[in-house]
């Protein structure tokens, strides 16, 4: 099990955050890539969200050709370089891989998609042929994944796309949601201004949406509407103490930490409560930055956890401990957070009950909630038109991710309520065409 003290400086913090997946040498992706059996209907295609021809690829780097290797992800996924890193590989293409049935390591397709689309982003090379914009204009609401890679395919076909997007930065989550073990944030602005470079899309920084005279505009001004906003804060869980000092929302503590980096200092004991992939990266990270003692703690068992095996395992490995049926009742504390009241839990029939006279406390320092994030509701309620189910998620078309009969479409964790990178990059694809049909018929 690993041990991490805090790290003094950021050559430290960079050694605690080494990354997961390094990126490999070309002797390293020549091996790697000889081991592929280049299968016939490989499954590691249908296992990746995007389709990625990922036998093409790796036998394009195997002789030579990586800029051909990077064309064909960027072809199926306009953040390939991203993917590589962040993607669940385990559970998808690495996953699916023949090898795991046969009991071998599986081919280390992430890393190998990262070597392809690394050498390309180093050198600034041109992969596509760009057709002069036609008399179609689409905004495009954030600059996330799913808005990127909207706007990568509308360009492709000649549409002038502008993002308007609230941050100083594009990415989305992947900069300030995603573990810094797993991408840096120079990494992924590398690849979202490569992007934004070579599409030749615009984007407006510090820009968003949050009036019915900015909605107007976009309509009054644009042919079609993308929202690609994702999800907001965390949520609330509706018990007392939330309001306490040192109680944290975990997107929100991961931002300040990639932003931040050695110059945030964690206390000694830390409380992470969800079951939840962020939920995992918050405590690992937590135990990363030296936390002597860190409990995740779930309202459920362990087997209905939302978080991959994987990712439990990981952090596991740096020394974090887990609490299974227990929920919390209250944060105690005066001004900051110096506890928090539980209470045991049982499934009947799906639900969680809590079990009477059960309750108990654990001491913290700091209370980190994973615990889902928050729905943009106020943008939604400016659009006429638009529609949302129970949990606050857009409707849209199964086909064509068009919001009903609007002008506005929409994909990523805005309509799915919160998946994975590559999920987002090809619903944003796919939203591409079907704003492309929309545009044609009109």
């Amino acid at each position: 099990m690993a041990e991490f003290n805090a790290p003094a400086n950021e050559a430290e913090f960079d050694k605690n955050f080494a990354q997961l997946k390094p990126h490999m040498t070309k002797t390293q992706a020549y091996l790697e890539s000889s081991r592929c059996l280049f299968c016939y209907d490989a499954p590691c295609i249908k296992a990746c969200p995007t389709a990625i021809d990922i036998p093409l690829f790796i036998r394009q780097i195997h002789s030579g050709n990586v800029n051909g290797a990077a064309k064909t992800i960027y072809e199926s996924n306009y953040l390939g370089n991203t993917c590589g890193k962040v993607c669940p590989t385990e559970v998808l293409c690495e996953g699916a891989c023949v090898f795991v049935e046969a009991n071998e390591k599986p081919l280390e397709i992430g890393r190998l998609q990262t070597y392809a689309t690394q050498q390309v982003l180093a050198n600034d090379k041109d992969l596509f042929t760009l057709p002069e914009t036609g008399k179609n204009k689409v905004a495009i609401i954030g600059a996330g994944p799913a808005g990127l890679a909207c706007a990568c395919e509308l360009r492709l076909h000649g549409v002038a796309v502008d993002i308007y997007e609230a941050k100083t930065k594009a990415s989305g989550l992947i900069s300030h949601g995603v573990a810094p073990y797993k991408i840096q944030n120079e990494e992924a602005w590398g690849e979202t201004d490569y992007l934004e470079r070579k599409f030749g899309f615009r984007i407006f920084y510090g820009h968003p949406v949050t009036e019915v005279t900015q909605t107007k505009y976009l309509e009054d001004n644009y042919d079609a509407v993308f929202i690609g906003t994702g999800l907001g804060k965390t949520s609330q869980m509706g018990i007392p103490g939330e309001h306490l000092q040192n109680v944290f929302g975990a997107v929100e503590l991961i931002e300040k930490l990639r932003d931040q980096k050695n110059k945030l200092h964690f206390p000694g004991n830390v409380i992470v409560l969800g079951g939840g992939n962020t939920a995992m990266d918050a405590a690992s990270e937590a135990a990363r930055m030296g936390a002597k003692e860190v409990t995740l703690v779930y309202r459920r068992s362990k087997n209905e956890m939302g978080a991959y095996e994987f990712e439990y395992d990981l952090a596991k490995s740096v020394g974090v401990k887990a609490i299974f049926n227990a929920a919390p009742v209250e944060i105690l504390g005066d001004e900051k957070a110096k506890g928090i009241k539980f209470i045991r839990t049982k499934e009947v029939q799906g639900k969680v009950e809590p079990i009477a006279g059960t309750e108990f406390v654990l001491d913290c320092d700091w209370v980190v909630k994973a615990t889902g994030q928050e729905k943009h509701r106020n943008l939604f309620s400016l659009i006429q038109g638009l529609h949302t189910d129970a949990a606050g998620k857009l409707l849209v078309d199964a086909a064509s991710y068009r919001c009903m009969a609007t002008k506005y479409f929409a994909g990523g964790d805005a309509v799915s309520g919160g998946q994975e990178v590559v999920n987002a990059a090809a619903e944003g694809k796919q939203a591409a065409f079907g704003i492309l049909t929309f545009l044609n018929k009109e």
